[in-house]
């Protein structure tokens, strides 16, 4: 027996990396899980786990009411929702007065409205289920100088934190996690190596990077009943990173 038996689950940006992760843990707990992502890879992994690959564009509304269809289409109904999708590991590094406006456009479209969109095609039936819950991708970044990347992640708090409060009326808690730094693909790639060994010497009290794995037990505890009375909240996994007061 697992631990969501009979639940489904929606992970957005689910064909590697942390979504992965997170679509991989859901399906060995019992849950029915749908693989959202523009990549094709998106497919292998849903078929690894007996899911659903929907290919989900989270900046596009259509895109996103079709996944939303399908989920209740072909499994009867949504219980979860982890916005994990982002621009990342080919993100464009500038400033924010310098940055192509529709490049910028684009990138919040993805990294913060996404998540918005995706809980608006997702809620009600979500609602109609019962209620359900919301994981939303944060970062450490929303609390430190990080750019339009940042910026996107202050952003999915305050979604969050709103949506907290006006989907809570209809059983659906909203929270977020915040990860440091995580070893992956991406962050490789977006993330010079010297980089990250000076943060980890610097600013981390456990002396190594995050691993995706590092986040899955959190994940799995917030959507789950454990964490009924829970929500509204930024939680930092990130090796001690980032004190808040």
């Amino acid at each position: 027996m697992g631990r969501f038996d009979g639940k489904v689950a929606i992970v957005t940006g689910a064909a590697q990396g942390i979504g992965e992760a997170y679509a991989r843990a859901l399906a060995a707990e019992g849950a029915s899980v749908v693989v959202a992502d523009v990549s094709e890879r998106g497919a292998t992994i849903a078929g690894e786990i007996k899911g659903l690959y929907a290919r989900t564009d989270v900046s596009d509304p259509e895109s996103v009411t079709a996944m939303a269809a399908a989920a209740v289409e072909t499994y009867g109904g949504i219980d979860y929702l982890v916005n994990n999708a982002a621009i990342f590991g080919a993100m464009k590094l500038d400033f924010l007065f310098t940055v192509d406006w529709d490049y910028y456009k684009k990138f919040m479209a993805v990294n913060m409205d996404g998540a918005l969109l995706c809980a608006r095609a997702c809620h009600a039936a979500m609602a109609e289920r019962g209620g359900g819950a919301i994981v939303n991708q944060s970062s450490t970044a929303a609390w430190q100088y990080s750019g339009f990347y940042g910026l996107a992640k202050v952003g999915v708090n305050g979604i969050t934190q709103q949506l907290a409060h006006e989907l809570g009326s209809l059983g659906i808690r909203v929270n977020a996690i915040a990860p440091g730094p995580i070893d992956t693909e991406a962050n490789r790639a977006v993330v010079p190596p010297g980089m990250s060994q000076k943060i980890v010497r610097d600013k981390m009290a456990i002396k190594r990077m995050g691993t995706p794995a590092d986040l899955v037990g959190l994940c799995l505890f917030l959507l789950s009943d454990e964490a009924s009375w829970i929500t509204g909240q930024i939680f930092n996994v990130d090796g001690g990173e980032v004190f808040r007061s």
